[in-house]
């Protein structure tokens, strides 16, 4: 089926990528270039003068932080699809050599998007309410001379200088790692004669390279002493080095000094089937990927620059690797000024609130559960009191037998590993389950899953061939004479640190029901149960594609009989389907969406991340809608509602509607079958649908639309995030 794609980008909107990166027809739209889409919208949110200084400066970090991990991971395995000779196309047609140019065409201009908005906007306003973020050439000379004490008293000491000649060969160069690459030249002789023999590298013309790093150890940004003293200033280490070379170098010409930046394929292939140790292998991964080819060079010079072709030729790389950088060349250093402490420059300190029925810190958490599921949204309300109360009291109740727990991404100083280990020593059987393979966490949870075993805990490192993505808790308790199960499934980690910036939800519950799947559920994880078929729980692989499906089709076969009632639009039973997820593009999936907006369901789709499938194409998807909510804190629950009036079904859990969650991962969605919490679901969801602060509508050749408040309407001006946080707080309706 032919699509049209001649709709443009409307006024005040984020353009789509080049029109020569689509193809002219197709069903789907490019993975990779909708995720440029999303960390489009990311950059939108420091450019944008309504969201607070230092937080603008924080989403400039954001947007390089995600461009960082996209460049290991995504270009990193187009570069390995290339390497190995793979042409398959994608489903918009398109060969990874073709991805790779489409990629850098949408690239290169938000780049310079980001480097105007710091250099025009963002720095003069810092200055402007007194953060000075300086050059050498701005700095007094009691500034230069802090400065000057700086560099001999804490780097000078840590740096290490490499040459490269005919004894030293090029020096490995760590991934993300801020490098000043520098020319130099020997003093001639009396007799004309170099005192020893230079680089015969064509590019050096006589000359020799060195490499300096920049440590990570000291803050990229340096304070220094302002006249005035309600003032903030800074200056780059890489500034302070640059003028003080010389020491590094004494007795040598330097001819030329230039910051440079690489990235390396985090894309390394492993064979899980022939391992005999899951966690060797890891480690061994873990290895391979610090010693990755280079996929990515950022200069902050020319990239014709002799200094920059060189850096080329020593790290195999082609043109289009590299990126000239018009301004910082890593903005995660920018960190540092965004923790200043000045709160008239920072969104409103959200300190998370106590759900109502978790008040009481003496009750007993599972009495609280006994009397009715418990659904628990966060970061609006605490993590610490629900998710750590929850493990806490199983580690400390001496009637709980047993604690299950999967964890898959968490935090160094997260509570639940003493409290599992706590547990384990006290005589209760505790089992968890470590993911080795969440990708950039794989060290810490090898270190996690050591300590455990350590202690006495019983550690799984997952199934071959899956990740284990689910977010999951099972604790078995004994009470009146028999065993009773109590349950956690989240949408989120087990991470306190990411419980204060994601948006998540937990259920708490012991209807057996949902408990007698979860056990399943933990048998097949921890042993060799081939269980597939669960009552109540959707899971991956075993019934998920399955289930979704038929939810689909359920609501296709319900679109009939509102056909039959005459297709009204306002009718309450119209079928309806409301999906809040991070990403969509399993093409399954889409095609039975497109067929559900055909047979006249209502489809809106809430989609922070990436998403293949186009709305709004005439005859295709009229009746899909997709818009995403980028805001302070990063959307990361993922709800699924059947609307039916009164037959409505409701789920949360792990998964996203994406081939490898649906084919290659362990999830685990569940219903939510209390009418409140259901209530309290679809609270959230038109939320949702109703921003205009925050949300952006997709159009049909994959741009995007910000929505604008009603400027007769102030109510608008606020977006759903805060509004929740109204809510937590117990204000407005």
């Amino acid at each position: 089926m032919g699509l049209p794609l001649s709709i443009g980008s409307a006024p005040g909107s984020l353009g789509a990528v080049p029109s020569a990166s689509l193809p002219e027809t197709g069903l789907f739209l490019n993975r990779e270039l909708s995720w440029l889409q999303f960390n489009r919208r990311v950059l939108h949110e420091a450019l944008d003068p309504r969201t607070p200084l230092l937080e603008r400066v924080g989403f400039l970090a954001i947007f390089s932080s995600n461009l960082d991990e996209f460049f290991q991971k995504r270009v990193g395995g187009l570069k390995r699809q290339i390497a190995a000779g793979v042409t398959t196309r994608t489903p918009d047609g398109l060969t990874p050599s073709q991805q790779l140019l489409a990629i850098r065409e949408a690239v290169l201009p938000m780049l310079r998007e980001q480097a105007e908005g710091f250099t025009q906007l963002i720095k003069p306003e810092l200055a402007r309410r007194g953060i000075h973020l300086l050059e050498w050439g701005q700095l007094t000379a009691a500034q230069r001379q802090e400065a000057d004490d700086y560099f001999q008293r804490n780097l000078f000491p840590v740096l290490i200088p490499l040459a490269v000649d005919p004894g030293h060969p090029f020096p490995f160069i760590s991934n993300l790692s801020l490098s000043i690459g520098v020319m130099l030249r020997r003093p001639v002789r009396g007799d004309g004669r170099a005192k020893r023999r230079e680089s015969e590298h064509p590019l050096l013309r006589g000359l020799h390279f060195a490499r300096v790093k920049v440590p990570r150890v000291l803050p990229r940004w340096v304070r220094l002493t302002c006249e005035q003293r309600d003032e903030h200033c800074f200056i780059h280490m890489t500034q302070i080095l640059q003028q003080h070379l010389g020491r590094l170098f004494e007795g040598m010409e330097i001819v030329e000094a230039q910051p440079f930046r690489v990235t390396r394929n985090a894309d390394v292939e492993r064979d899980e089937e022939d391992a005999e140790d899951l966690l060797e292998l890891i480690e061994q991964e873990l290895r391979e990927r610090r010693l990755a080819q280079v996929i990515r060079l950022e200069v902050s010079g020319r990239a014709d620059h002799p200094m920059s072709r060189y850096l080329m030729d020593e790290l195999r790389l082609g043109p289009a690797d590299v990126y000239e950088m018009p301004a910082e060349l890593d903005y995660t250093d920018l960190w540092t000024i965004h923790a200043l402490s000045l709160p008239e420059h920072q969104y409103r300190p959200w300190v998370p609130v106590t759900p109502p029925r978790l008040r009481d810190g003496e009750a007993d958490i599972f009495s609280v559960i006994r009397a009715g599921d418990l659904l628990v949204h966060h970061p609006y309300e605490s993590f610490g009191a629900s998710v750590e109360r929850f493990i806490r009291a199983a580690a400390d109740d001496p009637q709980v037998i047993a604690i299950k727990l999967t964890l898959y991404r968490t935090s160094e100083d997260a509570p639940f590993i003493p409290q599992l280990i706590r547990a384990a020593q006290s005589g209760k059987q505790v089992v968890c389950l470590v993911e080795l393979k969440a990708r950039f966490d794989e060290q810490r949870n090898v270190q996690i899953a050591q300590r455990l075993e350590k202690a006495g805990v019983h550690v799984v490192y997952g199934i071959v061939g899956y990740k284990t993505h689910t977010k999951t808790a099972l604790v078995v308790r004994q009470e009146a004479g028999a065993m009773r199960c109590y349950a956690h499934i989240s949408t989120g980690n087990y991470n306190p640190s990411t419980a204060q910036l994601y948006t998540d939800l937990s259920l708490f519950t012991c209807d057996e029901r949902i408990t007698a799947d979860l056990v399943e559920l933990f048998h097949h994880l921890t042993g060799h149960s081939i269980q597939r078929r669960f009552a109540h729980l959707i899971v991956a692989p075993a019934n998920i594609r399955e289930r979704f499906t038929g939810l689909i089709d359920r609501q296709i076969e319900r679109a009939a009989a509102w056909r039959e009632r005459g297709g009204d639009p306002a009718d309450p039973r119209r079928p309806r389907i409301i999906a809040k997820i991070n990403s969509l593009e399993d093409q399954d999936i889409c095609r039975k969406l497109y067929e559900a907006s055909q047979a006249g369901v209502q489809i809106d789709l809430i989609v922070r991340g990436f998403c293949c499938l186009r709305p709004g194409v005439p005859g295709l998807s009229d009746h899909i809608r997709v818009m995403s909510v980028v805001g302070r804190f990063l959307e990361h629950s993922r709800i699924y509602a059947f609307l039916n009036g009164e037959h409505s079904e409701y789920y949360i859990g792990s998964a996203d509607w994406m081939y490898r969650n649906l084919t290659s991962r362990v999830e685990c969605v569940t219903p939510v079958y209390d009418p409140a919490l259901q209530a309290r679901l679809r609270q959230i969801l038109d939320l949702m649908l109703a921003d205009r602060r925050q949300a952006w509508d997709m159009q049909p050749d994959g741009s995007y639309v910000q929505r604008q408040p009603d400027p007769d309407d102030p109510a608008t001006a606020l977006g759903a995030q805060e509004k929740l946080m109204q809510l937590a707080r117990g204000e407005g309706g």
